[in-house]
Parts: C-alpha cells; sequence; structure tokens
C-alpha cells in the first residue's frame, strides 16, 4: 500500500494499488487486523475507480458532433 491518500490518485495508481490489495486479502497470508485495514483501503480504492470512470464517462457523452460525425465540442454537463 503506498500513502498517497486514495482521492488524490489517477484512475491508474488506484486500479493498480486495488490489484494488489486483492491480491494480498487472495492469498490470505495477513492478520485479521490488516485485513480489516486492506478491506477498508480495498472499498476506497475501488470507489474512486468508479467515480473516475463516472467522470470519464460524462466527458465522453458531453462530446458533440456534427452531420458527418465530427466532434465540434462539448455540451455543458449538469451540476458544473
Amino acid at each position: 500500500m503506498t500513502d498517497t491518500p486514495v482521492e488524490q490518485m489517477t484512475f491508474e495508481q488506484a486500479m493498480k494499488e486495488l490489484e494488489a490489495v486483492v491480491g494480498q486479502l487472495e492469498r490470505g497470508d495477513v492478520a485479521l487486523d490488516q485485513s480489516i485495514a486492506l478491506y477498508e483501503r480495498g472499498a476506497a480504492l475501488k470507489k474512486r475507480c468508479e467515480d473516475e470512470l463516472k467522470r470519464a464517462e460524462e466527458k465522453v457523452a458531453a462530446i458533440t458532433l456534427d452531420a458527418s460525425g465530427q466532434p465540434t465540442g462539448t455540451t455543458p454537463v449538469e451540476g458544473q
């Protein structure tokens, strides 16, 4: 695990650490207290990844195309 706060991680960083956490938990070679801490960190990492994916999907959905299918800009995303 890194000391980087989850909310400051990029999608790629969070995904990589989440994979490491899952690997440790699957091996089962950690103490119960450490397993609980890993599970909590994993849950936070999973949420970070989901939030980043949602943000990316919203950006893609906001791209507007002209009649020939070429990008012409973006539409404002609600709530921003």
